[in-house]
């Protein structure tokens, strides 16, 4: 066990086992409301906001928690505008996004620096970034448990939840600003390009063999903080990038569970029809 060793594989450990812990709470919500692109979306303005940070000498991380911020609100205001086309908010910004990442990068001067954020380094969190995601980990996980009764009624009938004296446009902007500040906080440990991912696929693994929206949330949690311990020490040993050694692992689960579904329910079948 010599990777405990190191101060900055340990802090590895905590930061990504925090990350791992809220980012499918979010992510379980943003495929049930079909709005699973928004993490790409959110995830690409946090290259943005890096870009822009690096360009002109602001915090990151910082900087990218206000771009994010405003891309999710700037998402949720289109998509209002526009309620038949939502997804039309989600291409918009992500193209908005992607240009003025593309464009401020050939201003960056440190590229390994920027390289850090793009695909991440989870084992070149510092000090401060640790912090700020014990803060907002913290945060999210209060907001979450908090809101959990009213989240769940605007997930599966936001109309229903209105009538019902759910404050819906209050509780989507919490949910809003919530989901952009952890992917943001995110793009440094995992990479701005990946994180979406982490979003998505645990969800996907969970609802495979999930009966109900709470165990959907849990077992979700439980393979994000599967995938992400295996991916780090996979990627320690193996010399890999962590954070998509964690992605390709949650892939790679996904298409094993997808398997045995199949095999199971082609013998459930040959057993009917005989």
């Amino acid at each position: 066990m010599e990777i405990f060793q190191y101060d900055f594989m340990r802090k590895a450990f905590l930061v990504g086992i925090m990350l791992a812990v809220i980012i499918p709470c979010i992510g379980v919500i943003v495929v049930l409301k079909r709005l699973s692109m928004i993490g790409d979306a959110i995830s690409h303005t946090s290259l943005a906001g890096v870009t822009f940070g690096l360009v002109f000498n602001i915090n990151p991380i910082l900087a990218s928690i206000i771009f994010c911020i405003l891309s999710a609100l700037s998402i949720e205001f289109i998509r209002k505008r526009v309620s038949k086309y939502g997804e039309i908010s989600i291409a918009i910004i992500m193209s908005l996004s992607i240009s003025i990442a593309g464009l401020l990068s050939g201003f960056v001067s440190n590229n390994s620096n920027f390289n850090s954020f793009l695909f991440g380094s989870i084992v070149a969190v510092s000090d401060f970034e640790l912090k700020l995601v014990m803060l907002i980990s913290t945060l999210s996980i209060l907001i979450f448990v908090f809101l959990y009764k009213e989240i769940f009624y605007i997930v599966f009938n936001e109309r229903l939840a209105k009538l019902s004296g759910v404050p819906v446009n209050r509780i989507n902007f919490i949910f809003t600003i919530l989901t952009a500040v952890t992917v943001s906080i995110s793009a440094r440990a995992i990479g701005a390009l990946i994180v979406s991912s982490m979003m998505v696929v645990p969800a996907a693994c969970s609802m495979q063999i999930a009966n109900s929206y709470k165990k959907t949330i849990i077992y979700a949690v439980i393979f994000n903080v599967f995938f992400t311990i295996l991916g780090i020490f996979v990627s320690y040993y193996y010399g890999l990038k962590p954070g998509a050694t964690i992605v390709l692992i949650s892939i790679i689960t996904f298409i094993i569970i997808i398997f045995i579904k199949y095999i199971i329910s082609s013998k459930y079948k040959r057993i009917l029809t005989k």
